[in-house]
């Protein structure tokens, strides 16, 4: 075991990229003409992958507490981006749905989102990103104890 102050602070390094990150994903946003936030495109994106998700389950793939998704999916209904239909198993349940104009919205940022991946990755290999991936899954698994 290290001695704690050989510890380095990687939380302040992870907040600082985050933070950066969402300010150039925002400043495309801006750019490109699309009035959306970064937590917005992540359930776009769910959604364009796998469409009809539970409110439970697309939280869950947003990494979303359930409130917070639920006023992420109220401002994107009133997009008319999404829609929320009942669940023909489950009455309580409520499945969401991408609408043509949040496909269109996806369609239309998705190169940027793109470009912006590879800027983040520019001189990294792919084993530098399975290693990234494996070291930020040791720091979630170990805080979730």
């Amino acid at each position: 075991m290290r001695k704690q102050s050989a510890i380095k602070n990687y939380g302040l390094l992870i907040d600082r990229n985050y933070r950066l990150i969402k300010q150039n994903y925002l400043k495309t946003f801006k750019e490109v003409g699309v009035d959306i936030t970064t937590e917005q495109w992540v359930v776009l994106d769910n959604l364009q992958r796998k469409d009809g998700l539970s409110q439970n389950e697309l939280a869950a793939a947003s990494f979303k507490n359930p409130p917070t998704l639920s006023r992420i999916i109220d401002l994107l209904v009133k997009k008319n981006w999404l829609e929320r239909r009942q669940s023909k198993e489950d009455k309580r349940s409520w499945l969401i749905f991408l609408k043509d104009e949040g496909r269109a919205v996806h369609a239309e940022i998705s190169p940027h989102v793109k470009k912006l991946r590879s800027k983040g990755w520019e001189g990294l290999s792919d084993e530098d990103f399975e290693r990234f991936s494996e070291i930020m899954a040791t720091v979630y698994k170990n805080f979730s104890k």
